[in-house]
């Protein structure tokens, strides 16, 4: 389980992440959605003991990051797509990870053959296009056959049968009693592949609930993403919407159904989408 407990973090003057505060269970693929610089990243990066907040904490099983004695084998995380030497092939990649911790040689092989790469093992990683990379670190990810897994827009670069592919995995590794947070900025996608979902705006918690719930009255998620956050869509030059804005009127925390779609039905109808 993770649990993420009052965190805060600033840069200088802006707030990154206020007081943010929630948990991810086993069992479930944990939906993380906010309009871009809503403080997922920055979220994703103090879980794992890369940013240190400056108030609350975040533990993984009980432990911060840092107290994990074994963490490759407790916690898998794919936060950007390259991170790797380009001049290593991915199986080297992999090997080397695996011996700095302690996983058996053998495991190697079984990742790259569960992601796809198996055909381009030996091939330098620096050549591989962003879709091949999000998939080296998938591999990455679930090298040590981690209890809990932190993917940070993980279809990025994919093609339709990768996010397919992404979207079965998700689902596959919950229902092995996984613990799975999920980011994502694909609204759609997040609909199909979330059983629960954590939206923020600003920093800030606005729902802890489940897909469903959110959904309820006749919207789409989008819809109810758009109310809760009062961001908008911004098409120009992409195949998908970013979103953008998170305005101080729909700001705060919606702890159980009811105040959920009090925000939903008292947010004005969009049309700019």
């Amino acid at each position: 389980m993770i649990e993420v407990q009052g965190l805060t973090k600033r840069y200088g003057p802006t707030t990154a992440v206020e007081a943010l505060s929630f948990e991810v269970r086993p069992g479930a693929v944990t939906g993380f959605l906010g309009p871009n610089g809503s403080g997922k990243s920055t979220t994703m990066r103090m879980i794992m003991g890369l940013d240190r907040p400056d108030e609350g904490k975040a533990l993984v099983a009980g432990r911060r990051y840092g107290e994990l004695r074994w963490p490759l084998r407790e916690v898998g995380a794919l936060l950007e797509a390259r991170t790797f030497h380009p001049g290593r092939s991915a199986r080297a990649h992999l090997t080397a990870l695996a011996a700095g911790g302690g996983i058996r040689p053998a495991r190697v092989d079984e990742v790259l053959a569960a992601v796809g790469l198996s055909g381009v093992a030996g091939r330098r990683a620096g050549t591989y296009s962003l879709g091949m990379a999000q998939r080296l670190g998938i591999a990455a990810a679930l090298l040590g056959d981690p209890g809990v897994l932190l993917f940070d827009e993980p279809v990025n670069g994919l093609d339709p049968e990768g996010v397919r592919w992404i979207r079965e995995l998700m689902k596959s590794l919950a229902a092995e009693g996984r613990t799975v947070l999920l980011s994502s900025h694909l609204i759609s996608e997040m609909a199909l592949t979330a059983d629960h979902l954590v939206v923020i705006g600003q920093g800030r918690l606005l729902a802890d609930t489940t897909v469903r719930e959110l959904t309820t009255r006749g919207r789409s998620l989008e819809e109810a993403f758009f109310a809760l956050t009062g961001a908008s869509a911004d098409y120009r030059g992409a195949a998908h919407p970013t979103y953008r804005g998170a305005t101080a009127d729909h700001q705060g925390t919606a702890a159980d159904h009811h105040e959920v779609a009090s925000a939903i039905d008292a947010a004005p109808e969009r049309n700019d989408r």
